[in-house]
């Protein structure tokens, strides 16, 4: 994960512009100026790949006889500014210790503090709905951002729904229409970047644009989101992983969400969580909703399709030769059309693509920190189809 290998993965995935993540950490930081190019407003340029600077901050805190838990997404107009908020932050903790530091501060006074020493700065509570650190988490959360941030909620413009949740899920609290739903990925490999993202098609690329087309959610800036399936992601569903157990919601409350094997409380996922905030039913879409599309990333079609194991040589010379010809992974999934697919891509793997595109898939979902599944029903006698299930 340093700048070299992520400017060349983001060139396969296709990926214009990629947060850097991790300013807060002296070393990371120092690299990040020294290496980085400034090319627009907020905007840094190394070997052809546009970064823009952002981090994520762990809080934990006590609050109405709660200890709060919730990571929080950082946007940074510069590196200057960066060092300001590194400076103020460090006030709080060890930001050394990690890439993502915890503080011992709540996520009130981290926004006081970042937009006091970088009034331009965006905070996004990360992955929203996660049961652990995140802002509506079903251990350590709230049931709004107002019970969060008070008179300061209207500063918070932005949520990002993670892995295990999707727009539709979240389309269905009214108390968020008025915020931006954002869709990134903590990559945690440069393979993996990618899996989400937002879509824009901008004025001009630099910091201000960017921030504002989120904002406004501005549908002729701001096109759509590329989501996960919310049932691959590790909380989709309510379960128990040192028992083998995964239930849904329904099947939880039935059990008083306890573990039907040992008795102890469940990890409530994602979906469970939604439906107990929830105030409008399932297919509601509010006006004005920033449309999305679901993938499955490139490399596990691959897999599937072969019937090997993701992270193969086969599947990483396949990935390659697939992104040289049609220039990238996200073109690939996206934009090439269907009959160059078929053409070009023969065989199981351009009819698994094409599966994904029209969500033709059997998905197992994912629960207390354990992937979900998915499997691309292909064709009998073809060669491959990795047998998940």
């Amino acid at each position: 994960m340093d700048l070299e290998h992520l400017a060349r993965w983001a060139k396969w995935k296709g990926i214009d512009l990629l947060g850097t993540g991790d300013f807060t950490h002296p070393q990371w930081f120092r690299e990040l100026s020294h290496k980085l190019l400034p090319v627009a407003e907020g905007i840094y340029e190394y070997e052809g790949t546009r970064f823009l600077i952002t981090g994520e901050i762990s809080c934990i805190w006590s609050q109405d006889g709660r200890q709060r838990r919730v990571h929080f997404l950082v946007l940074v107009p510069s590196l200057e500014d960066a060092a300001r908020i590194n400076r103020e932050l460090g006030k709080f903790g060890n930001l050394a210790a990690d890439g993502r530091p915890t503080l011992g501060i709540s996520g009130r006074k981290l926004l006081s503090v970042i937009l006091g020493a970088s009034p331009g700065a965006a905070v996004i509570p990360a992955h929203a709905w996660t049961p652990w650190y995140s802002i509506f988490g079903s251990n350590s959360g709230f049931d709004s951002l107002e019970e969060a941030f008070g008179e300061d909620a209207g500063k918070i413009f932005a949520i990002e729904t993670g892995l295990s949740s999707d727009p539709p899920m979240n389309w269905r609290l009214s108390s968020l229409d008025r915020v931006a739903l954002v869709s990134f990925s903590d990559a945690h490999s440069p393979s993996r970047l990618g899996r989400e993202a937002c879509v824009f098609d901008l004025h001009e690329l630099s910091y201000g644009e960017l921030v504002s087309a989120i904002q406004e959610k501005d549908p002729k800036r701001f096109l759509f989101t590329v989501e996960f399936f919310p049932e691959e992601g590790k909380y989709h569903y309510d379960g128990h992983r040192n028992c083998n157990v995964v239930l849904s919601p329904r099947e939880s409350l039935k059990l008083g969400n306890r573990c039907p094997k040992c008795g102890r409380p469940l990890t409530v996922g994602v979906l469970h969580r939604v439906e107990a905030l929830a105030d409008r039913p399932e297919g509601f879409v509010p006006e004005g909703a920033i449309p999305y599309r679901s993938l499955v990333p490139l490399e596990e079609i691959i897999a599937q399709a072969l019937g090997v194991g993701k992270g193969t040589k086969r599947v990483l010379e396949e990935y390659r030769k697939l992104v040289e010809r049609f220039g990238s992974e996200f073109s690939i999934l996206l934009d090439l059309p269907e009959e160059d697919i078929r053409a070009g891509i023969p065989g199981a793997v351009g009819e698994a693509i094409l599966k994904v595109r029209r969500g033709e898939l059997e998905i197992r979902p994912g629960y207390d920190g354990v992937y979900g599944e998915i499997r691309i029903p292909l064709v009998e006698g073809k060669e491959g189809q990795l047998k998940l299930f």
